[in-house]
This record gives structure tokens, sequence and C-alpha cells, in this order.
């Protein structure tokens, strides 16, 4: 007959909206509590047949190899990682909190087995995500916003420097927006940023990231682009935002429709270079966006720099 304490520790695993686990000390699994299968979709059984952290993504094994290493170092007898658990219907995998507790030996102080407990918190994630995306995204347009964009010009910068490739970069000014705004109105010109966003994202390349900005500016950086590719990507742009005929009268420039001059800065990694900050880049681009308003607008320009290797 079972005690007291093993009746109670039953009646809570069975009632649990979480997974519980109880595991020998090679993580082999000798109880699994029934909510498994409302969860993941695997029985009791199949889990307990399955080998240790058999069921878990693999990409996160790094993420519980170091919870185990830094439980070991510290001697606590709780550790806590999140994993993603792969459901047996192949759906996407569950995110969940694992929260492991040592049960010790009371003569030998050894490890004797291990408890569980495995929360979904998918739902937490989501919302999460949702939270990091709309840090990232411009709000109007739906585009990333200037942080995000700081973030992949540096990164891009960096692995261009290190490869020793090159990276182009677009700034998109939109023809007299000033005048747009004051005789259709914000309302108009809002939804005209976000018509323009849709067609610059739909004519670049995979890589390329399209953001916002600032006012009516947008940016597209290019990795690995030359300054050949950086022209030709800049040309189907302006192409298509000129193609959208958004009625426009007070640009005489696109025959009363928007029209965009666009700069197009590509910098190269080699020896010798002296150009050393992301922000190089970005005001040989701003120059050549305004030497192409100054060329007579709906137009692009280019700049190339040379940065050092390394």
């Amino acid at each position: 007959m079972p005690g007291a304490d093993e009746t109670d520790f039953q009646f809570l695993t069975e009632n649990s909206a979480d997974i519980i686990c109880r595991s020998r000390p090679d993580y082999s699994l000798q109880y699994v509590s029934p909510s498994c299968f409302r969860i993941l979709g695997w029985t009791q059984a199949e889990m307990m047949e399955a080998p240790p952290f058999g069921l878990m993504v693999p990409e996160d094994a790094p993420a519980v190899d170091a919870a185990i290493a830094r439980t070991a170092a510290s001697g606590s007898l709780f550790a806590t990682v999140t994993v993603r658990m792969r459901r047996k219907d192949g759906a996407a995998a569950v995110w969940m909190e694992a929260t492991s507790r040592a049960v010790l030996d009371p003569v030998t102080g050894e490890v004797k087995e291990f408890v569980t407990v495995l929360r979904d918190i998918s739902e937490r994630k989501q919302f999460e995500e949702k939270l990091a995306a709309q840090a990232l995204t411009d709000g109007l347009t739906g585009l990333a916003n200037r942080r995000s964009f700081d973030e992949t010009l540096s990164r891009e910068w960096e692995r261009t420097l290190r490869e020793g490739s090159q990276l182009s970069l677009l700034l998109i000014d939109i023809d007299s927006f000033k005048a747009l705004n004051d005789k259709y109105g914000h309302q108009v010109g809002d939804d005209y940023l976000r018509t323009i966003s849709v067609a610059v994202s739909g004519v670049v390349r995979a890589p390329d990231i399209v953001a916002r900005y600032g006012g009516e500016e947008i940016a597209v950086i290019l990795p690995g682009a030359d300054s050949q590719g950086a022209v030709e990507i800049a040309e189907r742009v302006r192409t298509a935002i000129d193609a959208l005929r958004l009625t426009h009268e007070g640009n005489p420039v696109g025959g009363g429709c928007v029209t965009a001059s666009i700069g197009a800065a590509t910098a190269l990694a080699r020896q010798g270079g002296t150009i050393r900050m992301p922000e190089s880049l970005l005001l040989a681009a701003d120059n050549a966006m305004y030497k192409a308003k100054q060329g007579g607008r709906n137009r692009v320009a280019t700049a190339v720099l040379v940065a050092p290797k390394g």
C-alpha cells in the first residue's frame, strides 16, 4: 500500500494542469502525469519510453545543459529552464517552463530522483514575442522602426568588415511631401506612406531590410550588394513608387503624382580603407539623396566608400 505522502503526490499529479514528472538520476522518466496527453498528445507510456530529453526540440539542448551545469556548480537543488517540447501530431512545439528539484537520499545524500514540473507558457511566449515585435516595428507603416534599423545596420556593418565584403544602403525620400500634407492633409500622407511601404517591400530582395527612417524617409539595408546591385534595386524601388500613380498635384516632376528621390551608398571593406563607422554610410546615402533632389528629383544618385577590412 502506498504511504500517505505517495497518495497525496499521486492525487496532486493526476489533477494538475501542469505536466509533473519523476525521473531517475540518469534523467530517464519513471512517472509522467496524465496531463501530458492533453498538452503534448503523448501518452504517459510514450513519454516514459522516450530517451531522456528525447521529446525536447534539439536546438534547446544547450540551454538544458547550461542549467544542469549551473545547478551542479552552485550546489542548488533547483533548476529552471525554458524549452520547447515536440507535440505528437507534429504541430508547433509547445513552449514550457521546466522547474526541476533534486530529491536526495536521506542516508547517502546522493540524488535519488528529480521531480520536474513542466508548465505550458505558450501564450506568455506569444505575448512576449508580440511585444518584442512591436518594439521593433513602426506603428504607421509596419516596417522596421528606427531602433531596429540602427541595430541591423550596426550588425551588418560589423559582418561586412569581418568578411571583407560590401554593404549598400538606400535612403528614399518622397518628393515634396510637405506640400502633399499641406494640400491633402496628414491622413492622406499617412495612407500614401503605408502604400509606398508595401510597394518598396515588394521589390527588394529577401535578405534586404526595409525600415521607416523618419518622417517620409524610408531606408533599405542591402547586405552584400555592390554599387551596381544597389542602383538596380534603387531603380526598381523608384519605378514601383512612380507606378503607384498616387495623386500629388504639388509635384510637377511626377506629372502630378508621387515620386521619390533615392540615395544609394555602398561601403566596400578593403585594405587601406578609412571609413570606420556605419554613420559614414548613412551620411553618404543622405548626401546622395540630396544630390538626387538637386539634380531634378525622381532619380537615383550614388556614393561609394571604402572601409577597413577587418
